[in-house]
């Protein structure tokens, strides 16, 4: 998360969880602040890990009672919910909240996308992910539905399964969470610009470009 150099791309590192509406949502508004932003030239999105949940076991929990016992009950979570909702509107994103049946651990997830970041760009899987998190309902804590959401997003199933099967990558996972912890970033989605200018939460694409208007400032 260094400074890039004058001659190198413009580097947008995004700590995000593949369970996290807002993360979503950030995406999709760093999307349209980037279509307004042609000056930026090349740019590079990576993207980084933060488990919400990295006590849940392998299998996940139910849904229904994790939602409610993070919020303090179906009314106040439904609430909360709404203005997810209503934020994904405007966004163009429909969450489809009631097809999720289970809480999943996400970080099998989390490796499949440093694994797929290693050859190229990531976003492709990323965006699986979220869509089929948020608005299919599959259990993205599954290695065979991430298998599937690789080859889904362009990449070798047999490798990506492969990847998958050897458990390597999970203590890397945990030290990029430390890494990005001690930062001081304690909520996603977090957006860092050119290394030189944080940004934290889903926040309107108009306020993305004046920071990255900023970061080029500088």
């Amino acid at each position: 998360m260094n400074p890039a150099a004058d001659n190198a791309p413009f580097t947008i590192d995004v700590v995000s969880d593949v369970v996290c509406p807002w993360c979503y949502v950030g995406k999709r508004h760093l999307e349209a602040a980037l279509a307004g932003l042609p000056e930026l030239g090349e740019v590079v999105v990576r993207w980084h890990p933060f488990e919400l949940n990295p006590d849940l076991p392998a299998e996940g929990i139910d849904r229904k009672a994790y939602v409610e016992a993070k919020f303090g009950g179906p009314e106040r979570a439904a609430q909360i919910y709404e203005r997810v909702h209503e934020a994904g509107r405007r966004a163009g994103i429909e969450f489809a909240f009631d097809a999720i049946a289970r809480q999943p651990n996400t970080r099998d997830a989390h490796r499949l996308v440093a694994w797929a970041q290693a050859r190229g760009d990531a976003d492709p899987l990323v965006e699986r992910l979220f869509r089929a998190y948020f608005l299919d309902g599959r259990f993205v804590g599954d290695r065979d539905t991430l298998v599937e959401l690789a080859a889904e997003s362009g990449l070798d199933a047999q490798a990506a399964r492969a990847w998958l099967e050897t458990g390597t990558g999970a203590a890397e996972i945990a030290t990029a969470e430390e890494r990005v912890r001690q930062l001081g970033i304690t909520g996603v989605p977090f957006f860092i610009f050119a290394g030189r200018v944080g940004l934290s939460g889903a926040q309107p694409p108009e306020a993305m470009r004046d920071a990255m208007r900023q970061a080029l400032e500088k």
